[in-house]
């Protein structure tokens, strides 16, 4: 879809024209359930998830300003809305000092050519919750540890610590793959 084109759906989307709010929904649901599935204990709440994200979308396309695709800020939207979501949830989020306290762990090149997306994304979703939504919001949304300790409102330390943690667990579940 070209800018134009999404200029118009978005005028005719915010006049509540409901043939443009479910064209622009069917362009990006899919995508955008796919996310919403890094995030969620299931699919139920996956489709939540995708459910809610969307009302904020259609609630807040006037503040859209072409700057950037409109599939990059509706994702940002709907995963803003699954993080405030689980941390409405009020999770127990493990925070292990031991982990504030580690260095950096040596990154050593993991050969996942021969692992499927599907068994990528398991292990990721089986990592413990804060090192998981760490690695999800740093390897995949491309946050930076700062953004990561302002949005799960931990330290800079802990969301480095807990990336390093989530790395080593999946060297261990990739080696016994």
């Amino acid at each position: 879809m070209t800018e134009e084109e999404e200029r118009v759906l978005i005028t005719r989307c915010l006049n509540n024209e409901r043939s443009a709010q479910e064209l622009l929904y069917k362009t990006h649901c899919n995508k955008m359930y796919t996310v919403c599935t890094y995030y969620a204990e299931n699919r139920d709440e996956a489709s939540d998830f995708l459910q809610e994200g969307f009302i904020t979308v259609f609630g807040k396309l006037h503040l859209f300003k072409f700057k950037g695709s409109l599939e990059g800020w509706i994702r940002r939207i709907i995963v803003n809305t699954a993080l405030t979501a689980i941390r409405k949830k009020k999770r127990t989020l493990e925070v292990s000092d031991e982990f504030d306290k580690i260095a950096d762990y040596s990154e050593e090149e993991i050969q996942i050519e021969t692992i499927s997306k599907t068994k990528v994304v398991k292990l990721v979703n089986d990592l413990p919750t804060k090192a998981g939504l760490v690695m999800k919001l740093y390897a995949i949304e491309g946050y930076s540890h700062q953004e990561i300790s302002e949005i799960l409102d931990i330290s800079i330390g802990t969301s480095k610590s807990q990336l390093n943690r989530a790395r080593k667990l999946l060297k261990e579940q990739f080696a016994k793959s």
